[in-house]
């Protein structure tokens, strides 16, 4: 492989250990899983997402790094150089889940840089849902989420050490030590202690419920950056001296202590003064309604705590935006030849203006975000397993590399194998139904 020698590194483990940990940690953590914990069995979810992260995530995560590292090529090439042709498709499903997620992703993220603006300039008033309504569709939405492209394309154009890395190291210790930081706090609130209650209490009946299984199987999958080549793509820049099976333990531990953390503050916060009641059915109407009303509640300290949690989303957001657009730089600089600059700016470009779409009518960006989460990333992760279970020529012996006395890698090969297949194909058939359902929805106008 001629271009190998010249492909980029990371300048350090560090480096590269932040930079996915930042892949991995986004929105999603800062209130999705700590909401859905609420809504499904408190602790009881908690410890069903820990297991499925370690018995489904942990085992997919290192199957991606194997194969990044060991043919040191962006997807498409990746599986075409482990498998041949026939497994090109799997690499563009990738590159178009990168393509489509960032699209719609990036209209949330600028809504955050809104809300952190909003917060330090005046607070949010009394009227909350009406000012999201204002915010979240139109000129405005469009505008914040080109700004937040920019930011995007400027670092990930900038390289993998000059612009992801140098990012990822400051951001995420930046942002551990904020979330760390509202959780000491939250714990100081008079009347917390119900919104601990509510989130750490375990309720094992509703683990029995279907869409709780499917909730959980997202939210791994998303969390983690799963089934859309993110890792795989940054893996490709790692040397053959890494240990993998530590650093995806790494990942996704701190992917999930991140997470429950970000749970310690927002449901003490919420509890605290008496808004449990207006958590509504959708995650994205309490993370912008709900908590937005609690900082209003709080007068001057609720513009400085919203401001601070706030730019812990706007962090998240840019880390997790940076992997999704690696992924489609570099899929284009290895199959068109492409500069890293000029990759950055194309497909940026094209990312922009497909968003365009969700930042002028919500119900695009919510039916989106359903196919990518239901059918791409479930999709891909089920076949990324077959790939590695029975395609890719020895993988055990990638993963070996730069291992020393472990010994569970044929459990590893064996859950890709068998177990992991089953139970993400049984959570992708039961999950195509209702996606078709939106999907039709939206495009009958009904």
């Amino acid at each position: 492989m001629a271009g190998a020698a010249e492909r980029e590194r990371w300048s350090s483990r560090a480096g590269f250990t932040l930079a996915a940990i930042g892949s991995a940690v986004g929105l999603g953590n800062m209130w999705r899983f700590s909401y859905l914990a609420a809504q499904n069995g408190g602790a009881a979810f908690v410890i069903f997402y820990v297991g499925l992260t370690i018995a489904v995530g942990i085992p997919v995560l290192l199957a991606e790094l194997a194969i990044g590292r060991g043919a040191q090529q962006s997807p498409i090439r990746a599986l075409v150089h482990f498998g041949g042709g026939a497994w090109r498709p799997l690499g563009v499903v990738f590159v178009a889940a990168g393509f489509l997620i960032l699209s719609y992703y990036s209209v949330i993220a600028g809504w955050t840089v809104r809300y952190a603006w909003i917060s330090l300039t005046g607070g949010f008033g009394e009227n909350v849902a009406d000012r999201f309504t204002d915010i979240s569709e139109g000129w405005d939405a469009l505008a914040f989420h080109v700004l937040f492209m920019l930011a995007t394309i400027a670092i990930v154009g900038s390289g993998v050490k000059a612009g992801i890395e140098r990012a990822s190291v400051v951001m995420m210790p930046a942002l551990f030590a904020i979330v760390v930081g509202l959780a000491i706090w939250a714990a100081t609130l008079d009347g917390a202690g119900p919104g601990y209650a509510k989130y750490l209490n375990a309720d094992f009946s509703k683990l029995g419920n279907w869409d709780v299984v499917k909730d959980a199987a997202g939210q791994a999958f998303f969390s983690l950056s799963l089934g859309m080549g993110a890792m795989l793509t940054y893996a490709s820049y790692l040397g053959r001296d890494e240990n993998l099976p530590s650093e995806s333990v790494v990942i996704a531990g701190a992917d999930v202590a991140i997470a429950f953390i970000a749970g310690l503050v927002v449901f003490p916060l919420i509890f605290a003064l008496g808004l449990s009641d207006a958590v509504s059915a959708s995650t994205v109407g309490a993370l912008f309604i709900t908590l937005p009303q609690a900082f209003a509640h709080m007068g001057a300290v609720g513009q400085v705590v919203g401001a601070l949690f706030f730019v812990t989303l706007i962090v998240g957001a840019l880390t997790s935006a940076m992997s999704l657009l690696e992924v489609v730089v570099a899929s284009t600089m290895d199959g068109l030849g492409w500069s890293r600059h000029r990759a950055a700016w194309v497909t940026g470009a094209a990312i922009t203006a497909l968003g365009a779409f969700s930042a002028f009518d919500i119900r695009v960006l919510d039916v989106a975000d359903q196919f990518a989460n239901n059918i791409l990333l479930l999709g891909g992760g089920f076949a990324l397993c077959l790939f590695v279970g029975w395609v890719m020529p020895d993988p055990i012996a990638e993963v070996r590399a730069g291992t020393d006395g472990v010994t569970w890698f044929p459990i590893w090969r064996g859950l890709l194998r068998y177990v992991v297949p089953l139970f993400l194909g049984f959570v992708l058939i039961r999950s195509v139904p209702a996606t078709i359902e939106a999907v039709w929805g939206l495009l009958s106008g009904s």
